[in-house]
């Protein structure tokens, strides 16, 4: 399909993932904020952080989506993931707008402002109609996240993948103007 395209914001940097990411992913993965709310399996461990960035890197060229690795532009620091994410699951909606941020990170913009620039890039490049966030229903901050995106709830379910508790399905649709 494709290679991972690298997208500049305001702040960020969204590049594809780099061995060098490593360290910084795992320690992101691994903090108690995000385990909570990924429900990051105990077993998760550095090697299974490799596992996984190689799998992302893997989405861009099998299915033409992912998730870019976040970089502070100002200071090059590793921030987090964000990106189109769209696995190949019973239940799954569809390409999914997705965000994990470093916690140090948390409550400056950048979930926001690296999901609008995935957002626009999977309307304007992959003419993408509608986009998914699934976002556990006790989720708060990230359910402010995709509002902000002008994406709204559509349903609350249980899905095949993560039977352990529901998700709220929040929608996003092309502008009428056709636009990204």
């Amino acid at each position: 399909m494709g290679a991972c395209p690298t997208i500049e914001t305001e702040r960020l940097l969204m590049r594809p993932f780099s061995d060098d990411d490593l360290d910084d992913y795992f320690a992101m993965m691994d903090s108690p904020e995000v385990r909570r709310w990924l429900h990051t399996p105990r077993e998760f461990d550095r090697d299974a952080a490799w596992a996984q960035m190689a799998g992302l890197a893997g989405h861009w060229a099998l299915r033409g989506t992912g998730l870019w690795a976040l970089e502070e532009r100002a200071t090059g620091r590793f921030v987090g993931r964000a990106g189109l994410f769209n696995p190949v699951r019973v239940d799954w909606p569809g390409v999914e707008v997705g965000w994990t941020l470093d916690p140090t990170f948390w409550g400056n913009g950048f979930a926001t402002e690296a999901g609008a620039a995935a957002r626009d890039h999977a309307f304007s490049e992959l003419r993408e109609d509608r986009l998914y966030s699934c976002i556990l229903t006790d989720n708060h901050r990230s359910q402010a996240v995709a509002l902000r995106l002008g994406f709204t709830l559509h349903e609350e379910r249980v899905m095949a993948w993560f039977p352990g508790a529901p998700h709220g399905i929040w929608v996003g649709e092309r502008p009428e103007d056709g636009n990204g």
